[in-house]
């Protein structure tokens, strides 16, 4: 652990691109979560870094999250909807900067990866058939039990959601004639937008690689055929939130308090735990458990 917050942070940055690196040799895309996570519990945050912002979002995983986009500006990382990449320019750089003094000064500086600098060799369990590097083993962990999460949150708590997308894979999997879910009775039914997405300021705590970005997967809700509702359902620490409903992964239309076009954010007051929002889209109007 670094003497102050500012080191902790670069250390994390290292363990970020580290991780990533060590990820390359298990072909997936890691979560941003996933790889925050893996870096803080290689880099645990302090007291101080652990006290809760505004946002309910630990001072240090706030400061590491946007601290990334220094990886990103210098070439090493990439942030796509289905994940973080590090490039191969990022992968040298943990090779030509092992130290973490140096890689903390060339970062800053903007030094330049020597062009002569190697990739970084395979993972000794890859070359022979043992176990993955802890790191990759501990990030596969984390997002198994992230998964298994999220699914028993729909099947057991987001009921109507779950019934929606059984249904939706039933017609999908049913002769091109048989007809499609049908709303329930009495539920008028409009032209839906291609995405509704939550944009706010928790949007990281969700897998996403920034807040208020309206374009990330882990934002988006799940229209629920049934009802007409969109959703979204989430674990989050207790704390004050504030969101908009964004259309489309885009701020081009967006609905704030009272469903206001381009109004002002919505403010949740959220005691920890579940949090289910709910957007009605002929209505505009956001229902908050």
């Amino acid at each position: 652990m670094g003497a102050n917050a500012a080191e902790n942070t670069n250390l994390r940055l290292k363990a970020v691109l580290d991780v990533l690196a060590e990820g390359v040799w298990s072909g997936e895309k890691l979560n941003a979560g996933v790889v925050l996570g893996e870096a803080i519990a290689r880099v645990p945050l302090n007291d101080h870094e652990r006290e809760l912002l505004s946002g309910g979002i630990p001072r240090g995983h706030k400061a590491l999250t946007t601290a990334t986009a220094k990886l990103v500006k210098a070439g090493w990382l990439v942030k796509g909807r289905s994940g973080w990449t590090i490039t191969e320019d990022g992968q040298r750089a943990t090779v030509a900067f092992a130290d973490p003094a140096a890689f903390t000064a060339a970062l800053d500086a903007g030094t330049p990866v020597p062009a002569d600098t190697p990739l970084p060799s395979a993972p000794a369990g890859k070359a022979t058939g043992k176990p993955a590097p802890k790191a990759v083993k501990v990030a596969e962990e984390v997002a198994e039990k992230v998964a298994d999460k999220a699914a028993r949150l729909v099947e057991e708590v987001v009921a109507p959601v779950a019934k929606a997308v059984r249904k939706r894979k039933a017609a999908a999997e049913a002769p091109a004639e048989a007809a499609p879910a049908a709303p329930a009775a009495g539920v008028e039914t409009i032209e839906q937008p291609e995405a509704v997405a939550v944009a706010g300021d928790f949007n990281v705590l969700l897998g996403a690689p920034a807040n208020w970005a309206p374009q990330y997967d882990e934002a988006q809700m799940q229209l629920d055929e049934v009802d007409q509702l969109w959703k979204l359902a989430a674990e989050l620490p207790a704390g004050s939130y504030s969101f908009k409903i964004a259309i489309n992964r885009s701020w081009d239309e967006n609905y704030g308090a009272f469903g206001h076009f381009d109004g002002a954010n919505h403010e949740v007051h959220h005691r920890g735990g579940l949090l289910v929002i709910q957007y009605d889209h002929r209505t505009r109007d956001i229902v908050i458990d």
